[in-house]
This record gives C-alpha cells, sequence and structure tokens, in this order.
C-alpha cells in the first residue's frame, strides 16, 4: 500500500476543562477524495486546524506527507488549503489579492493567470472582491489554495455559496485532480453531494471518530432504511417492525425522522416480516444512502453507535 498522503495519529485537543477532539485517527491515501464528515461542533474545523498547524493538538500527531505541515520546508507546494472563511481586502482585486499570496507558494504571475482560468474567474480578475458573490469568493479562495500546485488539498465547505452550475465544476475538477493522483480532503453539510464525490468518509460526533473507511463500505446494497405507512400509530408500527427483524438477528437502529435503519437488503426485510406474521408490503423501503448512515451513527434514536 502507498504511504498514506493525510495521517491523524489518536489526536485530542483539549481547550481548557473541555475536550474538543478525543483521539481521532485516520488516514487518506494518495488519488483519493475523503470526506470529513460531522455534526456541528464534532471537532471537524479543531481537527483540520491540528492538521495544518494551527492548532497544536494536546496529545497525537498530525502529518502530512509523513511529517507535520510546519517542517515542510514550501508547504504551499504540497498542501493547498481553505479551511476558514478567507481575510479578502475588499477594495482588492482578485489578481490583487493572489498576487499577494503568491510569494508564499512560490508562484509566478503566470501562475496567478493560470488559477483564475482555472476557477473561471479571469473575466473577474479586475473587479474588487468585496464586489464578488460568495460562490465568487469560494473561487478565490480555491485559487489561492492552487496557487503552489499542491499535491493535496484541504478544502471546509468548498461548495457553500456556488449555484448548481459552480457544483458541478467543482465536482469534475476534484475527481479530475485525485484522478491524476493527488488528494483531496474535504468537509461539508451537502450529503448528497459528498456521496456523488468522495472516495472514503471519515465521520466524527462529540470529538470521537465514529467511522472510517471507504464510500462503499459504509453505503452499500445489504442496507435499507423501512418508513411505516402514514397515519397515526407509525412509532408503534416502527417499534414492533424493529422487534421482528431484531428477533430475526438483523440489526436496526431507528432514524430521528421516524425510519429505522436495517443492516439488510429489502427482501430480506420483507421475508423476515411476513415470516412473523407482520406485513411490510405498505412500508416503504428505500436504499440507505450517505445521509442516513450520517443519521444512523451520529444521532441515532437510542444513541447506537458503530
Amino acid at each position: 500500500m502507498a504511504d498514506p498522503v493525510v495521517s491523524a495519529e489518536n489526536l485530542t485537543r483539549d481547550y481548557g476543562p473541555l475536550r474538543a477532539v478525543d483521539g481521532v485517527s485516520f488516514s487518506v491515501g494518495p488519488g483519493r477524495i475523503a470526506g470529513f464528515l460531522g455534526p456541528n461542533g464534532a471537532g471537524k474545523t479543531t481537527t483540520l486546524r491540528m492538521l495544518l498547524g494551527l492548532v497544536r493538538p494536546t496529545g497525537g500527531r498530525a502529518l502530512l506527507f509523513g511529517r507535520p505541515y510546519a517542517e515542510h520546508p514550501w508547504p504551499a507546494r504540497r498542501v493547498g488549503a481553505a479551511v476558514e472563511e478567507r481575510a479578502f481586502v475588499p477594495g482588492r482585486s482578485g489578481r490583487g489579492h493572489l498576487r499577494c499570496y503568491a510569494p508564499v507558494a512560490g508562484a509566478s504571475r503566470g501562475r496567478v493567470a493560470e488559477v483564475l482560468e482555472t476557477v473561471d474567474l479571469t473575466g473577474a480578475a479586475k473587479r474588487r472582491v468585496g464586489g464578488y458573490s460568495t460562490g465568487m469568493r469560494q473561487r478565490l479562495a480555491l485559487a489561492t489554495a492552487l496557487l503552489g500546485d499542491p499535491d493535496l488539498l484541504v478544502l471546509d465547505e468548498p461548495a457553500n455559496g456556488l449555484d448548481p452550475d459552480g457544483i458541478l465544476w467543482l465536482r469534475r475538477f476534484l475527481r479530475e485532480f485525485a484522478d491524476s493522483g493527488r488528494t483531496v480532503l474535504l468537509s461539508s453539510h451537502l450529503l448528497g453531494e459528498m456521496e456523488r464525490i468522495v472516495d472514503d468518509v471519515i465521520l466524527v460526533d462529540g470529538g470521537r471518530r465514529v467511522y472510517s473507511g471507504s464510500l462503499q463500505d459504509l453505503v452499500h446494497s445489504g442496507q435499507c432504511v423501512a418508513q411505516p405507512p402514514p397515519g397515526p400509530g407509525g412509532e408503534a408500527e416502527l417499534d414492533k417492525m424493529r422487534a421482528v427483524l431484531s428477533g430475526a438477528g438483523l440489526s436496526c437502529t431507528p432514524l430521528p425522522d421516524g425510519r429505522l435503519w436495517v443492516g439488510a437488503a429489502a427482501q430480506e426485510v420483507r421475508t423476515a416480516a411476513a415470516r412473523d406474521g407482520l406485513g411490510a408490503d405498505s412500508w416503504r423501503l428505500d436504499p440507505a444512502d450517505l445521509e442516513t448512515a450520517f443519521l444512523r451513527l451520529t444521532r441515532g434514536r437510542d444513541g447506537e453507535e458503530a
């Protein structure tokens, strides 16, 4: 196996009595797009900041290409990051902003022109950043991260403010970036979009890792989501179905939206229910998806954890 590009080893961060990150470990290999997910306050941003040397870990190690970020002689040439609201100077042009950051990345004026073209801001390069839309600022932040032509991108909510065409563009760009052998680590709350682009998922909750692995292993055809028929008594029906399926040896977890995640395919659910005399024909059985996995692992009704 190739050496990991990103490696978090038992990362811990305390702020006084508060433990924001509690022993988080994961790795991301080359040529992969990894989605870093979790509810608000789960410790995502703190973990990303530790990876980038912006926050000192209380314990553990954060490594990029086998060493801490600060030990890279030209870090911006290995790692491009956009993890915070960048402090744009409103009166400065988009091109002027990039030229200010270019020396840090060892980038020429020609490279500035290249990244403006890459993120489709050439036509707005002379405009003041204060007049940019949210989506244009997102593109400018990505252009800044790309100045050093890095092998790793670390992005926090890169799709915020993008219109549908912009999201499609970002998806294609990141896929091509990873297919060239480089790596992407990104966080987002847009779970549907994340499911369409990521190869791997790192899921944290309450400062702890609850899953780290491939998207395919997390969401696959051997799972479904059961929703009882509408009307009164839905919760009782849910509890009855849960008891039947558990009795049949099938794992299941109630979700906060009134559905039931089941670790079995739909036909197996119907068979188990029929065997116990509980008809499931009126139930809606949908394939599990990333949103379902997120709810199951972070907010299952009974607080169950994988």
